[in-house]
Parts: structure tokens; C-alpha cells; sequence
């Protein structure tokens, strides 16, 4: 929806009665929603309009006039213009709380469905926890300097980052570094990214380069990489272009140890950011969905096999399926570096029709799936579920989940038994959740 561009007006004060999905506190004036950044639930709050449309205003939060006993001192210099975690000026118990009353919101409003049973919601370290991630980088020609962050509140611009206090301490630290390194370099107008990858043997660098880098660049680089300890990776292109810098071999790797499983990976591939709550998720889904020694078992979006490979410790035979070819094949190699025999991987679009697929018409007893933001309705609307008494549903959009949560209860002939929110991503309004589905 349009915004419409504003004259400077007056600040006004509002009332402050709710938080929207993305971090910002709701009020009403004149009968209008205004959303503010900054601003929190039960808070009085000077106002700066920034945005008008035909059914909400914009704005944010000049000064708190009356606080909310929720309301903590953020601990990031840069919160306020950073938009990488727009939370860290509300208590962690009440985070959680907010994101589980948008999980349950979503599923009534959306869905039309109500959980028989909410699920005490999943938390682990609410700092230093992303392992994975991506700066943006751009030579700002009126500062003289690259900068290197996350976007800011306004997306157009990137955050000039000393530090983050959401990203693991190895990364954190290096974030000047990394901003002096690029600043060095020849082609350091045409550095937009890097990104980072942590696991159990280090921490791995992509810079994404549109052009050809210099031998200089390309020393500099390799010295960077000497002097951290970190391997560094060059990407010219799409996926298929990224490569080793230094050294030439890398191994990356992480463990989950309840299940004494390595996962292989590669700097780009995807694995949770949140080593530990990735740990509790996965027992989780496992307790919920209950698989037996002769059971069969359907995993869709397995990804490198995150929940597959556990899931193979305890069922009869598991069968993981995912649209990216290069993930399925890092899954059958962890399959078989962990001893795995009962376990096959196939490669599919799951937004596609799947009546081709062998592995469609095999019997399941029980099925997980962890889709994307957009959901799994595309494939849930073509599965055979009719051997299927047990469902558990991760996921990293409730609203999707919700959607999916309705089609499954009033087509399908599915209970929803259970739902809980897991904080993921703590300091960001970023809402994953679990779900449990039962004939």
C-alpha cells in the first residue's frame, strides 16, 4: 500500500494498547490505527507521524511519557535505527509472550482454529545466538567509508554497525574489522554482501563481488582470513560460483549431540541460527510426533536433513524431501556419515504437482514439515494423508501456518491438538512455531 509522503507536522501524544506482528506498538487516534516504532503496550508516547495511509498512520516514538513496567534499557548502541532486532526495549519474558499471543491470534483470526492444548513456549540464550546471517555492505561516498550491517529502520540505507549483541561473539567482534577490510579494498564499491556461517569448527565469510577482484584485493583478503582464523569464501555470481579463498579446503560442520549426529553444510546452505534452540526444537517436534521403531516417516523441506537424521534414530525408515537439489545431496552424504541406513532423500519442487513422484505414493504413518514463509498449502492440498493419524507442523510464519492449520482441520478431518510458540530469533518480532495435528 501507497504511503503518502508528509509536511512536517506537530508531534502528538497517544495511547498505546497493543504490539503489532512486526514490533510496534498500536494506538488509535481519531478512530485511526497508528503504528510506532518504539513504542510499547500500556505506554503513553510523544509521536512523530513519518507514514499516512487510507487505513493506518505511521510514526515513531519521540519521548515515553508514561514507561510500561515491561519497558528494559536496550543494550545496543545502535537499536532505534537498526532494524535487525526492533525488541530489545521489551523484557525477554514479555517477548516471548507477545509472540505467542500472535501465534495463537493468527490461528483464530486466519484459521478459524483454536489449539486443544498451547505448549509452554520453547526460549534459550536470548543473545549471541545467530550463527548465521547477512550484512549488507555499501561505500558511502558522503562518509568516505564502507559500512557493514543489517538495513536500518529505513531500508535504504545500511546500519554503520560498531557492534551486534544478537550475533555470536567470534562475529560480533570482527564487525569494525570487517568494515576496515572492505574500506582497503579496490573494488570496495562493488562489495554489496557477506555473509556468515558459524559451526562447529569455525566461522565462514561469503563476499559477494561484482566484479573481478585485484591480486591486491585478493591478498588482503587472504591475510584478513590468516590473521582471524576464518575461512573465506568469494561469490561472483549465483550459488553455483561461490568458492574457497582461504584456505583451499574447508569443512564446516555441527553437532546435535542428543542425537550423536554431525550435519555437514556448506557457506551458503541453510541451518537454523539458533544452535540452541534448534537443539530444543527438534526434541520437541520429535516428543510431539512420537515415532516408532516400525513406523514410516514423510519429512517435507528436510533441508540438510535437520530433522530427518533424528527422526532416523528413532523410526522405522524416514523419507526426506526438499526442492533444492544441493541440499539433498549434503543430506544423503550426513545420512551416510552418520551411519544411517534407514533413510532416503529426494529431490522436488513441493509447490508443484507431485503425482510423478514415487515417493508420493508410498504409505506414511506420521509426517513433518518445516516450510518456508509461504506454507505448505500447495502440497498438503495434494498429499495422500489418509495413512497419516499424526502431524507436526514447524514454522516460520504463523500466519501461513494458521492458513495451513484451517485447511487441515476442515478438509482433512485433522484435530488441532496442540501449538506453541519458540523464540528463535529473541530481540526481533520474528515468530517460529510448532504445532501438532492429530486425526
Amino acid at each position: 500500500m501507497a504511503r503518502t509522503r508528509l509536511k512536517q507536522r506537530p508531534p502528538f501524544e497517544l495511547q498505546i494498547t497493543d504490539l503489532s506482528h512486526d514490533g510496534r506498538g498500536v494506538g488509535r487516534r481519531e478512530g485511526k490505527a497508528v503504528f510506532v516504532s518504539g513504542a510499547l503496550p500500556g505506554e503513553t508516547v510523544l509521536v512523530e507521524q513519518t507514514g499516512r495511509n487510507r487505513h493506518f498512520d505511521e510514526g515513531r516514538a519521540l519521548e515515553v511519557l508514561v514507561a510500561s513496567p515491561d519497558r528494559v534499557e536496550p543494550r545496543c548502541p545502535h537499536f532505534g535505527s537498526c532494524a535487525g532486532c526492533v525488541l530489545q526495549h521489551l523484557s525477554e519474558p514479555r517477548q516471548i509472550e507477545a509472540k505467542h499471543g500472535v501465534l495463537l491470534d493468527n490461528l483464530k483470526r486466519i484459521g478459524h482454529v483454536e489449539p486443544q492444548r498451547v505448549l509452554e513456549p520453547l526460549t534459550d540464550a536470548a543473545w549471541g545466538y545467530r550463527r548465521k546471517g547477512r550484512f549488507s555492505v555499501r561505500f558511502v561516498e558522503k562518509k568516505g567509508k564502507a559500512v557493514v550491517g543489517f538495513r536500518e529502520t529505513n531500508p535504504r540505507f545500511v546500519a554503520d554497525l560498531s557492534t551486534c549483541h544478537t550475533v555470536i561473539p567470534a562475529i560480533a567482534e570482527k564487525i569494525p574489522a570487517l568494515g576496515a577490510l572492505v574500506d582497503s579494498l579496490d573494488g570496495k564499491r562493488t562489495i554489496p554482501q557477506i555473509e556468515f556461517i558459524a559451526g562447529e569448527q569455525g566461522v565462514a565469510l561469503v563476499f559477494r563481488h561484482l566484479e573481478a577482484l585485484s591480486g591486491d584485493d585478493l591478498a588482503r583478503l587472504v591475510a584478513f582470513a590468516k590473521d582471524t582464523g576464518f575461512a573465506l569464501f568469494l561469490q561472483s555470481g549465483g550459488v553455483e560460483s561461490v568458492r574457497p579463498l582461504w584456505p583451499e579446503q574447508v569443512e564446516l560442520s555441527f553437532a546435535l549431540p542428543e542425537w550423536d549426529l554431525h550435519l555437514g553444510f556448506r557457506p551458503l546452505d541453510f541451518i537454523q541460527v539458533n544452535a540452541g534452540l534448534n537443539d530444543k526444537m527438534i526434541a520437541k517436534a520429535i516428543e510431539l510426533l512420537d515415532p516408532q521403531p516400525g513406523e514410516r516417516v514423510l519429512d517435507l523441506f528436510c533441508g540438510l536433513g535437520n530433522f530427518t537424521l533424528p527422526l532416523a534414530r528413532r523410526a522405522g525408515h524416514v523419507v526426506g524431501v526438499e526442492g533444492e537439489a544441493g541440499l539433498v545431496a549434503r543430506a544423503r552424504e550426513n545420512a551416510a556419515r552418520n551411519g544411517l541406513a534407514n533413510v532416503e532423500f529426494h529431490a522436488a519442487d513441493l509447490a508443484k504437482d507431485l503425482g510423478g513422484e514415487p515417493w508420493m505414493k508410498a504409505g506414511f504413518d506420521k509426517l513433518l514439515l518445516d516450510p518456508p514463509r509461504a506454507g505448505a498449502a500447495e502440497v498438503l492440498a495434494q498429499l495422500p494423508l489418509k495413512g497419516i493419524d499424526r502431524i507436526v507442523y514447524v514454522s516460520c510464519h504463523p500466519g501461513s501456518l494458521a492458513r495451513d492449520a484451517g485447511f487441515l482441520v476442515r478438509e482433512r478431518g485433522y484435530r488441532l491438538v496442540a501449538a506453541g510458540a519458540m523464540d528463535m530469533f529473541p530481540q526481533t518480532a520474528h515468530v517460529e512455531s510448532i504445532a501438532l495435528f492429530e486425526k
